[in-house]
């Protein structure tokens, strides 16, 4: 099996969905249950970057794993986002996008659905550090700051949610 790289990190025993030229794997600090990342497999900073058959490839990926997320968390409906460029708060240079199940009871932001999308930016802005820190210390929990709520999980923890995740998934459809 190929390696995975996001970036330069290396995330193939998160990776729970693989297609031709794209994969999907769990996040390091979720802000809901459930929110994973789909990723194209050439690591282009831009959508722009992508071409037409990777880029269909991405959405096709995208439409499949949402599908599959919101069944197994339970979601009434799904937050789909991706920060394209630095500006837009990207901060780990390689496309994704943000999957996250979302329910009309028990949703943390319910009622307020647009408070989510500055917790994202906040959450992507911390990711590269946060990566970086997760591959230095492997299988221990992560040191962060006192006032951060959401503490990254281990890579045991990781492997265990995307493990579940690929019984969802026919072989088949990985190739």
């Amino acid at each position: 099996m190929t390696p995975l790289l996001f970036s330069t990190f290396e995330v193939t025993s998160q990776a729970f969905y693989r297609a031709s030229l794209s994969y999907a794997i769990v996040n390091l600090k979720p802000i809901v249950p459930g929110h994973v990342l789909v990723v194209p497999n050439r690591p282009v900073s831009r959508l722009a970057d992508l071409d037409d058959k990777e880029l269909a490839c991405l959405m096709r990926s995208i439409r499949r794993v949402g599908s599959v997320i919101e069944k197994v968390y339970g979601g009434d409906s799904l937050t789909v986002a991706c920060q394209d460029g630095k500006a837009a708060g990207q901060s780990v240079p390689h496309v994704h996008f943000h999957i996250l199940p979302r329910k009309y009871q028990g949703d943390p932001f319910a009622g307020r659905n647009d408070e989510i999308y500055p917790v994202l930016e906040a959450n992507e802005a911390k990711l590269s550090s946060d990566l970086r820190d997760a591959s230095a210390v492997a299988h221990q929990h992560l040191k962060v700051d006192a006032d951060e709520e959401r503490i990254p999980r281990t890579a045991q923890e990781m492997e265990e949610e995307a493990s579940h995740l690929r019984t969802f998934f026919d072989v088949s459809e990985s190739q």
